[in-house]
């Protein structure tokens, strides 16, 4: 009976990423520099290679990936890498 019941749950828990995936999908998204957390960035930027190695926080060459008109809201955010 447990068994069916993990099972269940699994199924609905898919369901509910998929729709989310769905939905996200649809919205348009941008690469905004200089919000970035430290490690917390979404591709290379100068000095690494790879997503997450950016050990400067708001770095101006590193962008995070967000939906499209957000990153103008963002004080320090830009959609071009800057200097």
């Amino acid at each position: 009976m447990q068994a069916q019941y993990l099972l269940k749950a699994a199924l609905t828990l898919s369901l509910v990423g998929l729709a989310a995936s769905a939905q996200a999908a649809d919205k348009k998204m941008e690469q905004c520099y200089g919000v970035n957390a430290a490690y917390k960035n979404d591709c290379k930027s100068p000095g690494h290679s790879c997503a997450g190695q950016d050990a400067k926080a708001r770095d101006p060459q590193a962008f995070v990936g967000m939906p499209a008109g957000l990153c103008s809201k963002i004080d320090g955010g830009s959609t071009k890498p800057q200097n």
